[in-house]
């Protein structure tokens, strides 16, 4: 398999899908030093070179004191492929393993959204992108469906509150079996997160259910990403799109098609 042509026409698809990058944006790629971030940095180089349309890209690191070794080689792998690459340790993170230090994931993520927008301003980007892959989509659906009684994922394009940031995924459709093989022939160093090593979590409960399903259903990803693209609102529990008076209609609040009502309550 030629991992960049195939790597690239499944970002080129989402990209192109779901409009994520425009003409004349700044992207800043979030690298957290693993495989998956620098794949995404790899394929929107690649991308930019081909697009049609002119954009920048820079990228950055947060620090919050989860690596579990020093991402020095990293800013030397990035800074020889000129890349321009922003580090910043951040002191409120920092400070959150010492006065929280049994602290959830939900903190974590919150205190990095803020250092992430933060820094986005300083750099001048209006798009940010994260490199959540097809696995990502896959387990946030289950663990939603499972532990919060929603049907729901993660959403390849969103805004920030203020709508001051575009957030993008573009490695929506790119599973993790590509983006592990595509850094080893790159050469990249890969510094994993703590919280990635943690067992006995939700996480990695159905990362090891869809391991044990795709030996006899190897295509069980794709499977789950086509469905989250073809929502059948007749067929699920939501009586806002029943027919529930037998005239032949939905109860659709919105007056729209179904799809885009599934969009806009995901």
């Amino acid at each position: 398999m030629d991992l960049e042509k195939a790597i690239l026409r499944k970002a080129g698809e989402a990209v192109g899908r779901f409009r994520m990058i425009r003409n004349g944006d700044r992207v800043a790629v979030g690298i957290s030093g693993g495989k998956d971030s620098i794949t995404l940095l790899e394929s929107l180089r690649l991308l930019q070179k081909r697009a049609p349309i002119e954009f920048s890209i820079c990228a950055f690191t947060i620090e919050q004191g989860k690596f579990l070794a020093p991402i020095e080689p990293v800013g030397r792998w990035l800074c020889e492929r000129d890349v321009d690459w922003t580090y910043v340790e951040d002191q409120p993170s920092l400070n959150l393993l010492d006065d929280q230090p049994e602290h959830g994931c939900d903190v974590c993520s919150r205190f990095r959204r803020r250092a992430v927008y933060e820094l986005a301003r300083k750099l001048g980007a209006n798009v940010i992108a994260f490199g959540h892959t097809a696995d990502d989509f896959c387990e946030s659906l289950l663990r939603n469906a499972l532990f919060t009684g929603r049907l729901s994922t993660l959403p390849p394009i969103t805004w920030s509150s203020k709508r001051e940031f575009r957030l993008i995924r573009p490695l929506v459709y790119v599973t993790e079996d590509l983006t592990r093989a595509f850094a080893e022939s790159l050469g990249a160093p890969v510094i994993p997160c703590g919280c990635s090593q943690k067992t006995g979590t939700v996480r990695r409960t159905l990362r090891d259910l869809f391991a044990e399903l795709e030996q006899s259903h190897p295509y069980l990803k794709e499977t789950l990403l086509s469905a989250m693209g073809r929502v059948d609102t007749s067929r699920l529990l939501d009586t806002r799109f029943l027919d529930l008076d037998g005239n032949g209609g939905q109860s659709n609040p919105f007056g729209e098609d179904p799809e885009l009502i599934a969009l806009k309550t995901a």
